[in-house]
């Protein structure tokens, strides 16, 4: 054989095991899926949605519910305008909290873009209440992975207790399920025992099929959390999505035995809409996920609709 020839046949023999790592690696991620039935059709998706509200979403409407959802919130502030004086401000009204309404359990963390983690934890002095960031390009995605990575290492050393990042949604549209997980794990790996909430952007998905194959996949790679949307995008979080995204938190839980919490966030606008993911969370998930280290709202508005409600009489604190 020729120097050519053997080149060629080496040339070919790589080529052919190339092939193959990747059919594994595609492999690997459509057997994951298919231990799941994601082959969901919408309007049964929103037909099983509306009748567990209609059937529970009222004897929910409580109190006590209401006091347990204030204590699940990710008070929020991710605005253009955001500045450190701006943000210290809105700090200090969470440590005031305490002081005001102490027979209250106050939010369950302030969440910042991660420029703005210094400032919150410099100034932050209510017990339990953790410091959340954005990082990954948010709210798009779209940029290098490089970036993501030191972004969210710097937010993690200025002093951030979890991280809130989107999907690749464009890689996950195309079929690219190694480069979404691959990203996602390396953000995973970063975070260590902090935890990652991985934002889905439920609207850009466009179906149930869809968010069921990205809550799975996002697990997959090591999320925490699964979260619906930014809150940038058009629509935000939906009862359709979370019934979707609870049902596949169980599913998997019952798959792995590992417990991913979940967080509706972007378009929560009444108190209603509050109970009624409460609603889906208590009834899809059950009582093991009422509690703020396995379910949350990103909101900002919210709290002060909330603490009007408890406290009787039109409330504007935050």
């Amino acid at each position: 054989m020729s120097n050519h020839e053997e080149f060629e046949s080496e040339l070919f023999q790589n080529m052919e095991m190339e092939d193959k790592e990747n059919l594994s690696q595609s492999n690997k991620y459509d057997m994951a899926l298919g231990k799941y039935n994601t082959a969901l059709k919408d309007d049964e998706i929103a037909a099983k949605t509306k009748h567990l509200l209609d059937k529970y979403s009222a004897e929910n409407n409580t109190l006590d519910v209401k006091k347990f959802l204030f204590n699940c919130i990710d008070l929020t502030t991710l605005k253009c305008t955001d500045s450190e004086e701006s943000v210290m401000e809105f700090t200090k009204r969470v440590n005031a909290f305490d002081d005001e309404h102490p027979d209250l359990k106050n939010v369950a963390a302030i969440c910042v873009y991660p420029n703005m983690a210094e400032i919150v934890h410099d100034t932050l002095e209510a017990d339990r209440v953790k410091i959340a960031c954005v990082s990954g390009g948010f709210p798009s995605s779209q940029t290098f992975t490089e970036v993501k990575v030191a972004e969210t290492a710097m937010a993690l050393h200025a002093g951030a207790d979890e991280i809130d990042i989107v999907i690749p949604v464009g890689k996950f549209l195309s079929g690219d399920y190694e480069g979404m997980c691959d990203e996602i794990q390396e953000l995973k790996d970063v975070c260590g025992e902090k935890h990652l909430k991985v934002i889905l952007e439920t609207g850009a998905l466009g179906s149930a099929e869809n968010i069921k194959k990205a809550s799975i996949l996002a697990m997959y790679s090591g999320a925490d959390f699964i979260k619906t949307s930014t809150g940038k995008e058009k629509p935000a979080a939906t009862p359709e999505a979370a019934y979707v995204m609870c049902q596949a938190i169980k599913e998997y839980f019952l798959e792995t035995g590992r417990k991913v919490g979940f967080k509706p966030a972007g378009g929560i606008n009444t108190v209603q809409d509050a109970v009624n993911y409460y609603t889906i969370v208590k009834e899809l998930l059950g009582k093991e996920w009422l509690n703020n280290e396995s379910f949350r709202l990103g909101t900002s508005r919210l709290a002060n609709l909330l603490l009007s409600d408890i406290l009787g009489e039109e409330t504007k604190f935050f």
